[in-house]
């Protein structure tokens, strides 16, 4: 409170304190009370100004204090033991025992303020237990014995405690006083202190209380502000301190005519008047009084009580949402109908009139009134939902709907009358209350409609959710979640929280809540919120029920049309001036589907995405992909002639379509999402087993029949296909549907096939069933195709069939015992067309298809031929057309290209190794090295090839040449029908990469076997075409990442008498021609960019470590074949020319490294090379070139000395070291005689010879040494050596 407010009840305090605690002297107490009359007497007078008023109680106040100094210092100086006595009775009594009183310590009062509770409470019980005992025995013995006994007694006031104690009159005063301070928890303590108090002590008049909380908390028109709040606060906490005691019924219970609580009613309505905040509070009073009343009380004196009727008659024009809360309260009370009522409540009432329309418009204006006290709910809101959805009518639903039992949701055809009543209440609440009163107004009315649903949520059941999440209510919480600069977002957003969290773990909400979203947003929420809300409620299907009742709702959806494209769609019916609405973009589909055929796209990307996170056993599972199956089958492969609804006897099954025919687009993205289902469900069987090398026939007693969707598919669509009165979407044409029969007949055949083979126990037949699993379900894949794209695919089928039926010609497999396979002179035929077929089929395949020939080809790569290895190693080689005019740099390097890494193309094969893929530390140790995992697997590119080179096509047949063209024709035409579209290049680069899958197939299912090496080198041989780089570079790097992986990473490598010596050479000296060759720039660019340059640069590099790498690949595969001598000197004759030209020129730009590792990880080169080095050391023409090769001379003697440990090959190696001495001697010569001018270089050769002289003396071949060493080097040596050949003469004489 104010500092006035303060100076008034300091000045009462101490004129209630002074007479019965005797603190104060008379003169003082006498001087105070003239001073207070005086200052009463100028508070009623008109003529004082506030101000004037206010300096005389600060002046009363100031002298008070004085007073109180001048009293302090009038006491002697205590002693010790007075100062102890004096702290003793510090806490002074209101009462002295020498009264005849019990002692009243005021000290309590400070406490009821405490924040603590329970320090409140126990000041509470305190101060209560001694006023008992106080007015106890004032009643007792009465004012006159205490009188006689030399109490003095309280001047008399006018304040009606005439029968209480001064101790309890002063009480009651003080806690009046109490409950309008703002100090810390004073009103919630001194409230209780006065609500016990008048229920424990009956001596205090209701009449007088009445009166004191008017008089002691009275508000003049000179407070202001807080002042003035405090005194209208303290008068609410006073009374409801009076209801709460239970006062009033007692005066009811003993006189029926009192008139108190009218009077208590009254004062309570003319103080809501005052002020709005004290409306809801008043009420609250009031309801608390009317709880503990009966119903002819409330009709006789509550609603009797003069102002009240005033008060309903005009609260639904002013918007009074207090008396309408009011009156619904005391109407659960009484019986009857009152008419005082009649504006506010229908007459007679009953819920289905208190929320029919008409009233519900004339009680808007109260609720939309009730957003004064937000971010609170008014109490209305609450007894309102209670009324709407009333607690026993939907419990069992609420079972049922509950997170740990969740049923098949089905609407009841007997709904009962009660539950009927409540959706159309609710259903009119919404519309008229939430649409039409809150949604249209102000963001603050769109909060307090946002607060009002989540009440309504806690009882709403799951069959109400799409009444509540209506149309106008999506489009507004859109409109929110698509503007984040307004402060309504968050609310937006606290409200999707707590609806989230709502569905969490009850399926059949989650289904409703999704469906009402996407049923009102045309399937785009979460693209116009910018959220995942709809994303991350169905990843959060758990069950198989869950899922089931999410597809029959998805259905239902999708059949019954024009629902979401019948709203309205003007935005200003949920949005006001103050509200930002997204942009229209983001709101309206683009292109030519409408909202109708957007919505049912939508239903048709989720269906199959429930599948992504779903973890279920194998059969709970399948059970979901056969619904799904279900529905995409019949919307995107049939339509009806008969009406929408076509009941299958065979399958005891009604389906049911739109009643507008579906589009076509529709059905094609069905049969797509059907692709993409079978697809997925062959990647993800695990029944099947994979039979693996080695384990013999035991793998076999796990293998059971799998749960195929594929052969459940071909049954459904045979049986839709018999029913007279569906059709396909579409009229097929001759071939097309022929393709479309023999299809089905094919895969009939190689299902009965495929399970015969798997109810035998025999691990040649278990192969052969995956092999005829695979062709099935790409001949199911390929019968979609048919009707996704007519007229394209019927060819390819045929071609597909016919391999079929040769492959697996004979009727019975399990009869034939292995004679049922193709003669041999057959077998490459029936594999080179099967080989044909898959690569035919891959440019313009679908994802779901190309993976069905993956599977195929993985199965069937092991009987393929070399011609059919090579017709697709020709496909990553082939340019769309030469280029007409190159540099003459440029033709350099094509010849060089075009040489490269030619090999024989037709060898003779007769080993296969087992399967493996793993890394070995052995190859790719270079530094040029460049990652592998740069390598990018990819499906699409987008870069064009430019016009390239054509390699060669010779070797081709004539047959060969025709398919490759048929290839080649079908992209040109593809070309002229797509303008605008991909070009050319870009389709050649994609069925390159495609083809590129079904090679690093073929590698990881044959890492062993010789025709890897020619896989190696047409692999290598496109990726250093420069049109590869500079047409592609994503295909590039997918070269790059199957040569790295698949060949030299791999453990198995190609072994066997097959590999010709011949062919191991020519590769070895074309990569090491490639890793010797220097950088150049291209010369066609005067001022080449740095991108270009460094592209070149980054492309040279890869070029040099993937010859490096193939060298040592190769020298593994020549180590491993273990050749004689004698067949190795062209091998060596490389070697030597390598090192020749790394000696005399400068251009060759060998790395002596490279040469470094090569000599350590196959030491027998270096033994056979050393001899032939040291002599071209000595007669280098590059003095730099000579001093570096001395570390390959160092190399090789390391790696003969300290690897041969025992004592055999230490002999073996002295005896080769001493073969060599005189050459040493000779370049040991040559190097102290033509000693390098660089002081690097001269530091280098003297280390060199160290090292030398070194392993002479360890090899005891000293004396040896310095017999050869010409004497004429010895003067040079111990000139230019010093100490270390001293050494070594000092050591040759012992």
């Amino acid at each position: 409170m104010g500092s006035q407010k303060r100076g008034l009840e300091s000045t009462e305090e101490v004129e209630d304190e002074g007479p019965v605690d005797k603190i104060e002297p008379e003169q003082s107490r006498k001087k105070l009370r003239k001073e207070k009359k005086k200052d009463g007497e100028s508070t009623s007078a008109s003529s004082i100004k506030p101000m004037e008023r206010l300096k005389k109680r600060k002046a009363l106040d100031k002298d008070r204090r004085g007073i109180a100094s001048v009293n302090d210092e009038s006491k002697p100086v205590q002693t010790g033991m007075e100062l102890k006595a004096a702290d003793d009775t510090q806490e002074q009594p209101a009462s002295s025992p020498s009264s005849g009183l019990p002692e009243f310590h005021i000290t309590v009062f400070k406490d009821l303020a405490s924040v603590n509770a329970s320090v409140r409470e126990a000041a509470v019980e305190k101060m209560v237990m001694e006023l008992q005992e106080v007015q106890k025995v004032y009643n007792k013995l009465g004012k006159k014995a205490l009188a006689e006994r030399g109490l003095q007694l309280e001047a008399e006031k006018d304040d009606g405690l005439n029968n209480c104690a001064p101790s309890l009159r002063y009480a009651v005063r003080r806690l009046i006083r109490g409950v309008s301070s703002s100090r810390e928890c004073a009103r919630q303590g001194f409230a209780l202190g006065l609500t016990i108090l008048l229920h424990k002590i009956p001596c205090i008049e209701v009449k007088s209380l009445l009166k004191l909380i008017v008089n002691l908390l009275e508000v003049s028109s000179s407070m202001k502000g807080q002042e003035a709040k405090d005194c209208l606060l303290g008068r609410l906490f006073a009374y409801g301190a009076l209801v709460r005691s239970g006062r009033l019924m007692d005066e009811w219970n003993s006189d029926k005519n009192t008139p108190y609580i009218k009077e208590f009613t009254s004062v309570i309505i003319s103080l809501a008047a005052k002020k709005r905040y004290l409306q809801e509070p008043a009420v609250s009073v009031i309801l608390d009084l009317v709880e503990k009343l009966p119903a002819e009380v409330l009709l006789s004196h509550v609603l009797e009580a003069p102002g009240i009727n005033d008060w309903f008659e005009g609260a639904a024009e002013v918007g009074n949402p207090d008396a309408l809360l009011l009156a619904l309260k005391v109407r659960e009370k009484i019986s009857p109908d009152c008419k005082i009522f009649d504006k506010l409540l229908p007459n007679p009432f009953s819920t289905s009139k208190l929320f029919a329309p008409s009233h519900l418009l004339s009680l808007a204006n109260c609720l939309k009134e009730s957003t004064f006290c937000q971010p609170r709910i008014h109490s209305v809101w609450p007894v309102l939902v209670n009324s709407l959805l009333p607690d026993g009518v939907f419990q069992d639903e609420d079972v049922v709907s509950g997170p740990s039992t969740i049923k098949k949701h089905k609407r009841s055809r007997k709904c009962s009358s009660s539950k009927e009543d409540v959706a159309k209440n609710l259903q009119y609440f919404c519309e008229v209350i939430i649409e039409g009163s809150l949604l249209t107004s102000s963001h603050d009315r769109k909060h307090l409609a946002f607060d009002i649903l989540l009440l309504l949520l806690r009882r709403l059941p799951a069959s109400f959710i799409p009444v509540v999440l209506s149309y106008k209510l999506v489009q507004c919480l859109m409109d929110v979640l698509s503007t984040k600069d307004t402060w309504l977002h968050k609310v937006a957003q606290h409200f999707l929280k707590e609806l989230l969290d709502w569905v969490r773990h009850d399926d059949v909400r989650k289904v409703s809540v999704i469906m009402a979203l996407q049923r009102h947003s045309s399937g785009r929420f979460d693209c116009i919120t910018r959220t995942k809300t709809v994303k991350d409620l169905m990843a959060e299907f758990k069950t198989e029920s869950g899922c089931l009742l999410f597809i029959q709702n998805l259905t239902s959806m999708f059949v019954d049309e024009g629902d979401a494209s019948e709203e309205p769609s003007d935005q200003s019916q949920t949005t006001d001036d103050n509200s930002e609405i997204g942009s229209a973009e983001d709101k309206d589909p683009v292109g030519p589907l409408g909202n109708s055929d957007f919505l049912r796209s939508w239903v048709i990307d989720s269906l199959p995405s429930i599948l992504k996170y779903l973890k279920l056993d194998p059969e709970a599972k399948f059970r979901v992909q056969k619904e799904i199956l279900k529905f995409l089958a019949v919307q995107g492969l049939f339509s009806s002639s008969l009406g929408t609804e076509v009941t299958s006897f065979e399958l005891q099954e009604k389906f049911r379509w739109p009643k507008a025919a579906t589009s076509s687009a529709l059905c094609r993205m069905c049969i797509e999402q059907l692709q993409s289902l079978l697809a997925n469900a062959q990647k993800g069987e695990g029944q099947k087993m994979e039979v693996q090398e080695g384990e013999g026939p035991r793998a076999l007693t796990n293998i059971r029949e799998p749960i195929d969707l594929g052969s459940y598919f071909m049954r459904f669509l045979s049986t839709l296909c018999n029913i007279p009165s569906v059709s396909l979407f579409q009229t097929l044409n001759n071939e097309d549907e022929k393709a479309f029969t023999k299809l089905q007949a094919m895969e009939s055949r190689l299902c009965r096939e495929e399970r015969n083979c798997l109810q035998e126990r025999n691990l040649r037949l278990s192969a052969t069933a995956n092999k005829l699993h695979a062709l099935r379900y790409l001949l199911i894949q390929l019968l979609l195709q048919v009707l996704l794209r007519p007229g394209e695919f019927s060819e390819a089928a045929s071609e597909l069939i016919l391999c079929c039926k040769k492959a697996f010609s004979s009727s019975d497999i399990l009869e034939s015992s292995g004679d049922d396979e193709l003669d041999v002179d057959e077998t490459p035929k029936l594999m080179d067309v099967l080989v044909d077929t898959l690569l035919s089929l891959l440019p313009q395949s679908s994802a779901p298809v190309r993976s069905a020939i993956e599977q195929v080809f993985k199965y069937f790569c092991g009987d393929i031929t070399d011609d059919g290895l090579l017709r697709m190693l020709r496909v990553i080689k082939k340019d769309l057309k030469p280029a007409r005019h190159q540099d003459a740099d440029s033709d350099d390097d094509s010849n060089d290209d075009d040489d490269f890494l030619d090999i024989e193309e037709a060898e003779e094969i007769d080993e296969a190794v087992g399967i493996d893929e793993a890394e070995t530390g052995e190859t790719g140790e270079s530094d040029e090295q460049t990652d592998d995992s740069a390598a990018v697997v990819g499906e699409e590119a987008d870069e064009e090839i430019p016009e390239a080179s054509d390699d060669s096509d010779g070797g081709m047949d004539d047959d060969t040449m025709f398919r490759m063209d048929t290839y080649l024709a079908r992209i040109f035409q593809e070309r002229k029908n797509q303008a605008g579209g991909e070009t050319a290049h870009s389709q050649l680069v994609l069925f390159k990469l495609r083809a590129l899958s079904l090679l690093e197939i073929y590698l990881h299912e044959n890492p062993g076997k010789p025709q890897v090496l020619s896989v190696y080198s047409n692999l290598a041989q496109a990726f250093v075409n420069p049109h590869t780089g500079e047409g592609s570079e994503q295909l590039g790097q997918r070269i790059w990442g199957i040569l790295q992986k698949k060949i030299f990473k791999a453990k198995e490598y190609p072994k066997g008498e097959a590999l010709q010596l011949s062919t191991l050479e020519s590769l070895l000296e074309k990569n090491l021609k490639w890793a010797s060759k220097p950088f150049k720039k291209n010369r066609s660019s005067e001022n080449p960019s740095k991108k270009k340059q460094s592209a070149s640069r980054n492309r040279h590099k890869m070029i040099g470590s993937l010859a490096q790498n193939s060298i040592f690949w190769i020298l593994k595969i020549i180590d491993a074949r273990k050749f004689p001598e004698s067949e190795l000197r062209e091998f060596f004759d490389i070697f030597k020319r390598v090192l020749v030209g790394y000696l005399d020129n400068k251009k060759i730009q060998i790395k002596s490294n490279f040469l470094k590792e090569i000599f350590r990880r196959r030491p027998w080169i270096g033994h056979h090379l050393l001899g032939f080095l040291l002599e071209k050391c000595g007669s280098a023409e590059s003095e730099f070139r000579r001093v570096e090769a001395l570390d390959l001379v160092i190399e090789i003697l390391k790696s003969s000395l300290f690897l041969n440990t025992d004592g055999n090959g230490q002999e073996a190696s002295k005896k080769m070291l001493k073969s060599h001495l005189p050459k040493f001697c000779l370049l040991i010569k040559v190097l102290v005689t033509k000693m390098p001018e660089k002081q690097a270089r001269r530091a280098h050769v003297r280390k060199f010879c160290g090292k030398v002289f070194q392993i002479i003396s360890t090899s005891n071949l000293t004396k040896s040494f310095l017999e050869d060493l010409p004497p004429d080097a010895h003067v040079a040596c111990e000139t230019q050596l010093g100490e270390s050949f001293l050494a070594l003469k000092k050591l040759g004489r012992l």
